[in-house]
């Protein structure tokens, strides 16, 4: 069985509890206007170009060249095969960090749902190996999806980001209905949740309020976390050849702890930033 990935990040401190390694998986059903990773987009492998990186070796020009020959880095391969066998030794390579952090693995993207039944096999053989595990998705997947890992994960970072369906329609392209329904299913299986708001002004800071209340009535969620927007994905959006949606404005320090505060007052959960 393979999967297919475009990033293992080690050290990562932003994907769950500790230090983590994050794999990050290829394909997503969503098209937020605000993606920072347009290279998890698209389920198949892609070439991107980075010009400004480009040092004018020729290598390129060649027979038989591949990026990882590039010299500057310029061309970068995002999307390879690899098997459960091949990655479970890269995983466990920082197995005393994880301990020592309360770490562990998290499966990212794209949604690396969509890939589930590889998801399944990788979660189980860490855990197996005594391995902390976490699965962050946009919870647009069926429940067989869900089903499937439950069993091998620990903790799910859990993607919301709106809670009226048109103001969803208009953010990613996609009704948020299975993503509730989905949410609520994990809450009655009594699974760690941690909801992950992507928070970007004129688009969906108006939701703060309903997906709080939403959220107030779930009994498994851990901890909100505010994720404030950035547009510094352009460079990849140029790279693939794709044009992008990111929009220019950029979320206050004040604006994100109003939010901050509002979703912790209606949910009484904590909520970070």
């Amino acid at each position: 069985m393979t999967g297919r990935i475009f990033e293992i990040k080690r050290f990562a401190v932003h994907d769950g509890d500790g230090i983590r390694t994050t794999v990050f998986f290829k394909g997503c059903p969503l098209r937020c206007v605000w993606c920072h990773n347009p290279e998890g987009l698209s389920a198949k492998p892609q070439i991107a170009f980075y010009e400004h990186k480009c040092i004018g070796c020729g290598e390129c020009q060649k027979e038989g060249f591949s990026p990882e020959h590039c010299l500057g880095d310029a061309r970068v391969l995002y999307g390879r095969e690899i098997t459960v066998e091949e990655l479970l030794p890269l995983l466990l390579e920082d197995r005393e960090f994880y301990e020592t952090s309360g770490g562990g693995v998290t499966l990212s993207g794209g949604e690396c749902l969509l890939q589930a039944d590889f998801c399944a096999e990788l979660l189980k053989r860490l855990k197996e190996q005594g391995i902390h595990t976490a699965v962050d998705t946009c919870g647009f997947v069926s429940k067989e999806a869900l089903d499937k890992v439950i069993p091998y994960t620990d903790s799910f970072l859990y993607d919301l980001k709106a809670y009226d369906e048109d103001v969803h329609i208009r953010c990613t392209g996609v009704s948020n209905k299975q993503i509730l329904e989905n949410l609520s299913y994990l809450d009655a299986r009594d699974q760690r949740i941690e909801i992950r708001i992507p928070y970007v002004p004129e688009w969906n800071a108006a939701q703060i309020e309903p997906m709080a209340s939403f959220l107030a009535k779930l009994s498994s969620v851990t901890a909100i976390r505010i994720l404030p927007y950035h547009n510094l994905a352009g460079s990849k959006y140029r790279a693939l050849g794709l044009s992008h949606t990111l929009p220019s404005k950029l979320p206050t320090p004040e604006e994100l702890e109003q939010a901050r505060q509002l979703l912790q007052a209606l949910t009484g959960r904590p909520v970070f930033h």
